[in-house]
């Protein structure tokens, strides 16, 4: 109970990181966990730390020095992004 009244299940167990977008831990967690691995990129996912830049120290904290699939290829020195699927075009056409 809070306040005298009975609070549903969830309702208070949200830590936000982000108050300016109401963004979560357990928000910033899941874009880490589907390869999210610097706060720029749970900025891009999220919003997080785009306004007032007050988060990002704790996007920083959260997202630690975990695995994280593109900084492991980047330390091994193996390519860090995906080859292009056959069915894309290699090259722009030329303007006339």
């Amino acid at each position: 109970m809070a306040g005298g009244r009975t609070v549903p299940a969830g309702r208070w167990n949200r830590v936000y990181v982000c108050s300016c977008f109401g963004i979560t831990e357990a928000q910033v967690k899941q874009h880490a966990a589907d390869g999210a691995c610097t706060p720029r990129q749970i900025a891009s996912a999220s919003k997080a730390g785009t306004d007032c830049g007050s988060c990002v120290r704790r996007i920083q904290a959260l997202l630690g020095r975990g695995a994280c699939p593109r900084r492991e290829a980047a330390e091994q020195g193996r390519p860090m992004l995906t080859a292009l699927p056959d069915d894309l075009p290699r090259s722009l056409p030329r303007s006339a």
